[in-house]
C-alpha cells in the first residue's frame, strides 16, 4: 500500500483507464476497465452511467489504497446533460461542426430541446466528478482558453471541485480535480513545452502535434492550444483512423492485433507497393474532408493478410507525415515526438513513424499518458506541482522513455509523396462527385 498517490483516469472511447502516480511522478499501478456490453462507442447518444461505472472501476482495480486525488479527463467533444439523462459524443449528427466549440453549442441547444430549460450542459468530466461528490455547477477551463457558454462556472483545470462521497462505488475521501480533453492531457504528460516536440497519442484515431512559441508565429498559434508552459502553442490535429485500422483488419481477417503485427513485420517495407488511404470515417488533419473513404490501391494476388496489416501500419505514419509536411511549411519545425497509447507497444509500428517522420521518437514507459496526464491535475490539485499555464518546463514529471531512432528510407519517401497524391486524387474524385460532374 502506498500512503501518498493520486490517480487520472482517461476516458477512452471503448474503456476507462487509470494510472496512479506519486509525488516523483513513477507510476505505481495501472488499470483499465470496459463500460459494459451496452456501451457502443461508435454511437452518437450515450447513457453516462457507463462511464460512471467505468471509471469506479478502473479506480478500484488500482491495488495502493485510498488516492488522495482522483483527476480526470477524456474524449471530447462530449456533452452531458446535468440531470444524467443523455450525453452526446462528437459522433452525434449535431456535432458535426468545424470547432468543438460548435460542437459542444450544438449539443447544448439538442440537450435543451430534449430535456428542457431543467437540465444545463456539462463537459463529460465535470458531470462525472459531480455524481462521485464535485460542485455540479463548475465547467473545466484549459489556461488560455475561453469558457464556453452555458456549461457553469468556470475553474481552472487542476483546481479540487469536491471530494468523492463513496457514490457509485469509488472511494470516499477523494480530493475530486477536473482535467480536460484526451489531447491537452497527453500534451500536459508528454512534456510538450518547448517549440520542436510533438506528441503523437496513437490510440484509435492518432494525430499530430507540434509545440511552436507563440512569439513570431502568432498566425499559427490562433488555430493551435495553449501548452501548460505559457507562450507555447501546439499545432497540428487528429487523423481519422489509427489504432482503428488494424482493429477492422482484425475483425476481417479474424486474427488478433498482434498477430497481424507479426506478419506485418515479415513484409519488406513499402509493403510491395500496396498503400492504403485512412480515412475510415473521413479525413481530418490536414485535409479535413468527411466525405472521403478509406481506399487500399495496389492490391495484386500476392497480397497476403500480412501485406495488407504492413500497408495499413504505414498509411498511418503517412498520415502524420502529411501533417508534419503542412505544418513545416507554414514554419513549424518538428525536432523530436513522443508517441504512446496502443500503437507505441508494437517496435515496429513506432520505427516505421520515426523513419516517415525523420525524428526519433520517445516512447513513454507508461503508453496512456491521457490517463499520466489527469493524474497531473490530481496532484496540481493537492499542490504537489502548478496548474497549467503556471509553471515552466521542467516542472512536471513524466514518465521515462526509450527512444527509437529514425532509419531513413527512400522507400519510405516516394511512399509519402504517393500517399499524398492518392489523397488529392481521392479529394478530387469526391468533389467531383458532389458537383455532379
Amino acid at each position: 500500500m502506498h500512503e501518498s498517490f493520486v490517480v487520472g483516469v482517461d476516458l477512452g472511447s471503448s474503456d476507462a483507464r487509470a494510472v496512479a502516480i506519486d509525488r516523483t511522478g513513477a507510476v505505481l499501478a495501472t488499470s483499465r476497465a470496459s463500460y459494459g456490453e451496452r456501451y457502443d462507442p461508435r454511437a452518437g447518444e450515450v447513457d453516462p452511467e457507463a462511464w460512471l461505472n467505468g471509471v469506479a472501476a478502473a479506480v478500484r482495480s488500482i491495488d495502493a489504497g485510498v488516492p488522495m486525488a482522483l483527476g480526470l479527463g477524456g474524449h471530447s467533444p462530449t456533452t452531458a446533460a446535468s440531470t444524467g439523462e443523455i450525453a452526446l459524443t462528437f459522433r452525434h449528427s449535431s456535432g458535426e461542426a468545424s470547432s468543438p466549440v460548435a460542437q459542444h453549442a450544438a449539443h447544448a441547444a439538442v440537450i435543451e430541446e430534449r430535456i428542457g430549460p431543467g437540465s444545463k450542459p456539462r463537459l463529460v468530466w465535470d458531470y462525472l466528478l459531480a455524481e462521485f461528490g464535485g460542485d455540479p455547477t463548475i465547467q473545466s477551463v484549459w489556461a488560455g482558453m475561453d469558457e464556453l457558454p452555458g456549461f457553469g462556472r468556470p475553474v481552472p483545470v487542476g483546481t479540487i471541485v469536491g471530494t468523492s462521497t463513496g457514490k457509485h462505488g469509488i472511494p470516499a475521501g477523494m480530493a475530486l480535480v477536473p482535467g480536460s480533453n484526451d489531447a491537452y492531457m497527453t500534451v500536459w504528460a508528454s512534456g510538450i513545452d518547448a517549440p520542436g516536440r510533438a506528441f503523437d497519442p496513437g490510440g484509435k484515431a492518432g494525430g499530430l502535434g507540434i509545440a511552436v512559441a507563440k512569439a513570431g508565429h502568432e498566425d499559427l498559434a490562433r488555430y493551435g492550444m495553449p501548452s501548460h508552459v505559457p507562450g507555447v502553442f501546439v499545432i497540428g490535429g487528429p487523423t481519422a483512423s489509427h489504432g482503428a485500422l488494424l482493429d477492422w483488419w482484425a475483425s476481417m481477417t479474424g486474427r488478433t492485433v498482434e498477430e497481424l503485427l507479426d506478419l506485418a513485420a515479415d513484409v519488406e517495407p513499402g509493403a510491395r507497393g500496396v498503400m492504403a488511404l485512412p480515412y475510415m470515417e473521413g479525413a481530418r488533419a490536414p485535409r479535413w474532408n468527411r466525405d472521403l473513404r478509406a481506399e487500399i490501391v495496389g492490391l495484386s494476388v500476392g497480397a497476403d493478410v500480412g501485406v495488407v496489416a504492413r500497408a495499413l501500419v504505414e498509411s498511418t505514419a503517412y498520415g502524420l507525415g502529411h501533417i508534419a509536411r503542412s505544418l513545416e511549411e507554414k514554419g513549424a519545425s518538428l525536432e523530436r515526438v513522443v508517441s504512446s497509447g496502443g500503437p507505441s507497444r508494437s517496435e515496429l509500428w513506432v520505427s516505421i513513424k520515426a523513419a516517415v517522420l525523420d525524428v526519433p521518437i520517445d516512447v513513454p514507459e507508461c503508453s496512456e499518458m491521457a490517463a499520466y496526464g489527469a493524474a497531473l491535475a490530481a496532484g496540481a490539485g493537492i499542490g504537489w506541482w502548478p496548474i497549467p499555464g503556471e509553471g515552466e518546463h521542467g516542472d512536471w514529471p513524466m514518465p521515462p522513455v526509450r527512444t527509437v531512432s529514425p532509419e531513413p528510407r527512400e522507400i519510405y519517401r516516394e511512399g509519402l509523396e504517393r500517399f499524398i497524391a492518392l489523397g488529392d486524387e481521392a479529394t478530387r474524385r469526391v468533389a467531383e462527385q458532389e458537383n455532379g460532374s
